[in-house]
Order: C-alpha cells, then structure tokens, then sequence
C-alpha cells in the first residue's frame, strides 16, 4: 500500500473500511490457497497483503474509537 492509498483509506468511513477489509481477506485467502498449489510469482504479494489487511483494520479500529469517543462527550 502506497502512502497516497494510506491517506485515501485513512479517509474512508467505517462501513467502506469494512468492505475493503472483507474484499482483501478474500483475495489473501485466494492468494494463499494458489500459493499452495504451484508456487506464485512473487510470494512477497503475500506478505504485503498481510501488513495492508492489518493496516486496515488499525484504521478501522481507530475510527471505531473516534466514533465512541464523540459519542462518549455529548452524555
């Protein structure tokens, strides 16, 4: 994931982050389960779809908690 991709999904809401998250576990899973059947091109593609899912979900849980803590300051 580029840094100009970064900053876009840093800017997605939380059901967009959810269906980036979903669409890229699918492909890894699809990925891996290539990768064990004949050996992929570039089996770095693995290790980078790894670092964005958990990227995603690092963005995902840090807008989760930007929600709740707005939510929290208006009781």
């Amino acid at each position: 994931m580029k840094t100009k991709e970064r900053i876009e999904s840093k800017s997605l809401s939380i059901s967009e982050l959810e269906a980036k998250l979903a669409n890229m576990q699918s492909d890894l899973f699809k990925l891996k389960f290539r990768h064990s059947v004949s050996p992929v091109k570039n089996p770095l593609s693995i290790r980078n779809l790894r670092r964005d899912i958990a990227r995603i979900k690092t963005f995902l849980c840090q807008k989760k908690a930007e929600t709740n803590n707005i939510s929290g300051n208006n009781k």
